[in-house]
């Protein structure tokens, strides 16, 4: 029934008719390149609109499987779960399916069951065609497929396999992360109203990244790229995993949907927006094709369209509501290492805190796969040498008699690095005599100490029951499901005892957290900066770091603040003076860059970026300081070789130098608009460090550290006294020597002065 009332719907979207903005100027939309003007009449009969269509695919590692579905092991069935937009019909689906076989599994001439929501998609043989790999594609009947899907597989000679216990490695068939369904559809139109949002722009549907379209009128303004920075850092939470990217356009339409920001009056590719006193949120339709929609953001000013842009990611409007004038809002300023997404360091955390409402730290059965606990923690924690976290794990074995329990373990990794293996039972000797005299033994807890550097900005708790049958466990056990392993709800890790402390700069901490802007997560000590003309490429690259910084911290940059070119007096360069910068530029914009870089230790020369001599005291001060470890000559080498690079550079601010600067560019629009996929990448994230990184296409990352680290965060001052002895030993021993030199001298004389006197005095005795 609900795929037939979608179909009506499709039918009946063929034949309406567009509609347009009251503010929508007709004869201004028409297209340059239209051969005569169209008049309102003409317009009037239009034909009936197009229904675009959309092409897609979902992949088994988007499913949330990067490493693919492996069946082995008694575990011979398997699946995942998809979901689809709600706006979108599919029209024709395919499924591309690659299977890796061992060579024992492909002897046997076992077959795999494909099932979509219960129904049967087909069997495959699993025999290997080229090496140990498969290919297979299947037809699959559109109608199967809903807003949320659940694809399974099963091994149908599996039953016989589960018994052979000593060879349950030997017969493996992996679903490859690439295995993916090809899909066309056609998109719905959902109508102008504001309840939908964030959709048609971003579906929570959806399982693959996100691409929206942002617009801003003739004359840029710092307060309309500002609500857009808020906005997309908002996109950026809602994304999670998905990931988003956007797409700048300077008084130009988005061919499809697309959020329009300005002010009242303004004119952003012949679409002038609305006048109006209060900030206003209103959709319409796209004059290109109603189907797609326009979201106008209006304010007079920057308090207006702060106002407007933070009652949109608020929600909540009624049903039918095509636009909304906002009242005053209550904006919250957040406090330092409040983001909600990092894990808090004031208490023991729970593990049941940290775990999504679809997770459980409970499995069923001897065959399932880790609970994985993913949390988030500020970047700059600070732990003496010696100084451990707390990690306290309750656990609980099945208690059936047939379980071997000396080879069965609770194994703990953190990051993919082994923890510990946990038996089901006490270890020492008398425990051992007293199970055998049939005693409790079960050990249920274990505290586990981690090493400060085993915590990242992004961390992963991987916690797998390894359950082994005995060896005359009857077949049948091996497939109850009935018996259960958990993690105790007490089970939790303490960062109380962490201080927040770095050095700076330091890119590896901006890239995994977007710090240190995200202190506050708000961006309320922030100022996104542009050159005084920005390209649309140099917009959107800004809304990606500011997507990037909600997604990393779970909060709106609801009080970020942009400054435009290079300000010499007023409100911006105050500003400026008391807050970090996150600015994006190119290679082009000569002004801009040998402004913002003036007293960094990187200097322009002409459109080429380099490293700035060090003048001779600053060599002797970095040598006393025991900074022995600078890469100025390699970087400089580097930066003149390449023509085409893109990357980050990060240095004390200009205007302030207990602030930061971190400036993304590259060489031009084209390099800049590939660090999206680059900080897409774990293996360009785990590359970038230091206070530059340059990206290239053929040799990847490479980092450098040229200036100075300057110490921030909180540390006492006595403490700060330690922390400064141990970092420059090197210079405390050679203090040390000079102290020897010239005081041992005058001691000695001192010594001998008095030795001398007290002879003196003697001899008059």
């Amino acid at each position: 029934m609900k795929r037939l009332t979608t179909l009506a719907l499709l039918v009946g979207t063929l034949f309406i008719a567009p509609t347009h903005g009251e503010e929508t100027s007709i004869e201004a939309l028409l297209r340059l390149n239209d051969p005569a003007p169209a008049t309102p009449a003409a317009l009037s009969q239009t034909s009936p609109v197009f229904i675009p269509s959309v092409v897609n695919s979902v992949s088994i590692a988007q499913m949330g499987f990067p490493e693919g579905i492996a069946l082995s092991g008694g575990q011979f069935q398997g699946g995942a779960s998809f979901t689809l937009p709600v706006d979108q019909v599919i029209t024709t689906a395919r499924l591309a399916l690659t299977l890796k076989i061992s060579p024992a599994m492909a002897t046997r001439s076992a077959s795999m069951q494909l099932m979509l929501n219960g129904q049967p998609l087909g069997t495959v043989p699993l025999t290997a065609a080229e090496g140990d790999t498969a290919k297979f594609q299947l037809d699959i009947p559109s109608a199967l497929l809903v807003s949320s899907n659940s694809l399974s597989f099963k091994v149908n000679d599996g039953d016989a396999m589960q018994c052979q216990r000593d060879l349950t490695d030997k017969y493996r068939v992996t679903i490859m992360p690439d295995s993916h369904f090809e899909l066309e559809g056609q998109q719905l139109d959902i109508g102008s109203d504001l309840s939908h949002f964030p959709r048609p722009f971003f579906d929570s549907m959806q399982m693959t990244p996100a691409a929206i379209a942002m617009a801003f009128p003739t004359t840029l303004s710092p307060d309309a790229i500002s609500a857009g920075a808020l906005i997309s850092s908002w996109m950026g939470i809602q994304a999670d995993y998905r990931g988003v990217s956007f797409a700048a356009y300077h008084d130009r339409l988005p061919e499809k949907n697309g959020i329009l920001i300005g002010h009242p009056g303004e004119q952003i590719g012949g679409l002038t927006l609305p006048q109006t006193t209060q900030p206003l949120l209103k959709v319409i339709d796209n004059p290109a094709n109603p189907v797609y929609k326009l979201l106008l953001v209006v304010g007079k000013d920057e308090n207006d369209l702060r106002a407007a842009a933070w009652r949109l990611t608020r929600g909540n409007f009624a049903l039918q509501t095509p636009s909304v004038d906002v009242t005053a809002q209550t904006i919250p300023v957040s406090k330092p290492y409040d983001a909600p997404r990092w894990i808090p360091t004031d208490r023991p955390v729970k593990l049941s805190e940290l775990i999504r409402k679809d997770q459980s730290l409970t499995t069923t059965g001897l065959w399932h796969d880790a609970l994985r606990v993913a949390f988030r923690a500020a970047p700059d924690l600070f732990l003496w040498d010696g100084e451990t976290i707390p990690l306290h794990i309750g656990y609980r074995f099945p208690s059936e008699n047939w379980i071997d329990e000396d080879r069965s373990w609770l194994s703990m990794t953190m990051n993919d690095t082994f923890l510990h293996s946990l038996p089901v039972n006490k270890q020492g000797a008398l425990e051992t005599l007293w199970h055998k005299l049939g005693g409790d033994a079960r050990q249920e807890e274990f505290d586990m100490p981690l090493e400060p550097y085993m915590i990242y900005g992004d961390n992963q708790l991987s916690l797998y029951f390894n359950i082994q049958p005995k060896a005359d466990a009857p077949c049948s056990v091996l497939l109850n499901n009935n018996i259960k392993s958990r993690i105790e709800d007490d089970s939790w890790i303490d960062l109380s005892n962490t201080r927040h402390f770095a050095l700076l700069p330091n890119l590896s901490y901006f890239v995994g957290a977007s710090f240190p802007f995200t202190r506050l997560a708000d961006y309320s000590e922030t100022v996104l900066m542009l050159p005084e003309k920005p390209t649309e490429t140099q917009i959107a690259t800004l809304l990606d770091m500011a997507a990037r910084s909600g997604n990393a911290t779970g909060t709106a940059l609801s009080h970020n603040r942009v400054v435009i070119g290079i300000p010499t007096s007023g409100a911006a360069l105050s500003l400026l003076n008391d807050r970090d910068v996150l600015a994006v530029t190119g290679l082009d914009q000569h002004d801009f860059n040998r402004a913002i870089l003036s007293n960094s230790p990187f200097v322009m020369h002409d459109s080429t970026l380099g490293v700035r001599e060090l003048t001779t005291w600053q060599r002797v001060k970095r040598w006393i300081a025991g900074d022995w470890g600078s890469d100025s000559l390699e970087a400089d080498r580097y930066f003149s070789s390449n023509e085409a690079w893109r990357g980050f550079v990060s240095f004390p601010s200009p205007w302030n130098d207990g602030r930061l600067v971190v400036l993304a560019l590259g060489s031009n629009d084209d390099q800049l608009a590939r660090l999206h996929g680059d900080l897409a990448s774990a293996r360009i994230n785990a590359g970038i460090r230091g206070d530059a990184a340059v990206i290239t296409n053929e040799n990847g990352v490479r980092s450098f550290r040229v200036g100075e680290q300057s110490p921030r965060g909180e540390m006492p001052a006595q403490m700060m006294v330690i922390w400064y002895a141990n970092q420059h030993s090197a210079m405390l021993a050679i203090l040390g020597l000079l102290f020897g030199c010239i005081a041992g001298p005058a001691l000695y004389v001192w010594l001998r002065n008095r030795a001398k006197k007290r002879l003196d005095l003697d001899n008059r005795n």
